[in-house]
């Protein structure tokens, strides 16, 4: 306009024109803006498709190998608990005049003379029933079962004598070598000398199962035996779980109270000044330090310093414990400040302390973002594996530990041991069940934080 002005020779430009131009400008910039908005929506929705589609993808490759291994091979027989055979004394029985530690030398001395029985005979003795040629052929038909169940007949034994002389029809587990062939996991076409099992017992398992003598059944060792490497398909997790819930429940008693206090203290009556800071830094440095190095720590303080047994839960807990303190500080400051200002300043204005304004207005309201923290510091406690292979835990252990400071593992640590096992055809999808037992308890912990959450929440 003010070029038309002083210059004659340029025409004025119309205002209509000039306001279809700047309306055609807003539409360009407005079509690149939604053009960019829509090229964003699309990157996020295909990164949020991708990630379910991996997780996806891994949950259940997890899963179609790991819930084959929840049923296992048996062989039903007819056991005969032959008194030839089992040539043992009556079980000792409390006399009047008995104390309780001569009784118990009696009953070690009963014990220790069972144990030395071969139950071998009476599993071979049932085998004969649906194979007769097994008695020319003993070596091949004992690998039709797994050398662990000949303690459990003699357990049996020591539970109820009165079974001497009875026959039992029982569902034996059979060899990790027999399952792996009747679950298909090996190519039944590799030639006889890359077979673990020979060629009579292969054609002895596939008869038995046609006959319906071998069958699938829920696998109840998986659960009940601890670990094993002489009777591989007597393997279970029950040491490892007795390990995982002892070691959770001293960070459950130990990492929790100490972080919600030490988190009270900091957010409500520590003073502002350059320590606190400090402190404040260093817990937040320590939230993003790898596991790897509280594993040092516990076992060069734990084990080399307090000496305390390696491998034991005791020094799992505690390694945990310093692990998951700082989630649980950090977690609870973080629900403490969401708590309203109005509501300390409502509590100091009616004349509480301010001790009492904490404990009986703020905490309260703080309760359900304290508990899913706690929780969720506790479910990533649980599947921490690299602390645990530092102070001993992924050492072969087969018994239930009676106690923390006796030896055992965890659940992570038996993963890793499973993985790298020799008869890969067998454990790898008992790793996946392992895998998923572990999944089910950390999925079912973040599921209570989330309905503690819940039914605490307060509005307000």
């Amino acid at each position: 306009m003010i070029d038309s002005l002083l210059n004659p020779q340029v025409p004025l430009q119309d205002p209509a024109e000039r306001r279809d131009q700047m309306q055609q400008r807003i539409a360009q910039s407005l079509a690149k803006r939604h053009r960019q908005e829509k090229f964003f929506r699309w990157l996020g929705q295909g990164a949020v498709g991708i990630a379910l589609t991996l997780v996806a993808v891994l949950f259940l490759n997890i899963i179609l190998k790991g819930v084959p291994a929840f049923w296992q091979a048996n062989i039903t027989l007819d056991i005969y608990f032959d008194p030839e055979v089992i040539q043992i004394s009556d079980r000792p029985v409390r006399q009047a005049d008995e104390n309780q530690a001569e009784f118990e030398q009696r009953l070690l001395e009963w014990q220790m003379e069972l144990a030395f029985i071969n139950f071998n005979p009476l599993i071979l003795q049932g085998l004969e029933q649906v194979i007769p040629e097994a008695a020319q052929h003993r070596r091949d038909a004992m690998r039709l079962v797994t050398s662990g169940e000949r303690f459990a007949l003699r357990e049996m034994v020591a539970q109820d004598p009165s079974l001497i002389g009875q026959t039992l029809r029982l569902h034996l587990l059979a060899d990790a070598n027999v399952d792996v062939w009747v679950k298909g996991n090996i190519d039944r076409d590799l030639p006889d000398q890359q077979q673990q099992l020979s060629a009579r017992t292969r054609a002895w398992i596939d008869q038995l199962v046609d006959d319906g003598v071998i069958t699938q059944r829920f696998s109840t060792a998986l659960f009940m035996n601890p670990d094993s490497r002489s009777s591989l398909a007597s393997a279970g997790l029950a040491g490892a779980f007795m390990g995982s819930l002892m070691m959770m429940l001293i960070v459950m008693f130990l990492a929790v109270p100490l972080g919600v206090a030490a988190a009270v203290y900091l957010e409500e009556f520590a003073p502002k000044n350059k320590l606190t800071d400090l402190i404040e830094v260093n817990i937040n440095n320590l939230a993003a330090v790898p596991s790897i190095v509280f594993g040092l720590l516990g076992a060069s303080i734990f084990i080399v310093w307090f000496d305390l047994p390696r491998s034991a839960p005791i020094v799992g807990g505690l390694v945990l414990s310093l692990m998951t303190l700082p989630t649980v500080i950090i977690a609870t400051r973080s629900t403490l400040k969401a708590v309203p200002p109005s509501i300390r300043e409502a509590a100091l204005g009616v004349g509480a302390s301010k001790v009492q304004a904490v404990m009986h207005h703020v905490l309260p309201l703080a309760i359900p973002g304290i508990l899913t923290g706690s929780i969720i510091g506790v479910a990533q406690a649980l599947g921490e594996a690299a602390p645990l292979l530092l102070i001993g835990m992924n050492s072969f252990v087969a018994s239930v530990p009676g106690s923390p400071f006796e030896q055992s593992t965890a659940l992570p640590a038996q993963i890793f041991l499973w993985q790298g096992n020799e008869l890969r055809n067998f454990f790898e999808a008992r790793t996946s069940a392992a895998i998923l037992v572990l999944l089910t308890l950390m999925i079912s912990l973040n599921a209570l934080a989330i309905w503690l959450r819940r039914h605490f929440e307060n509005r307000w």
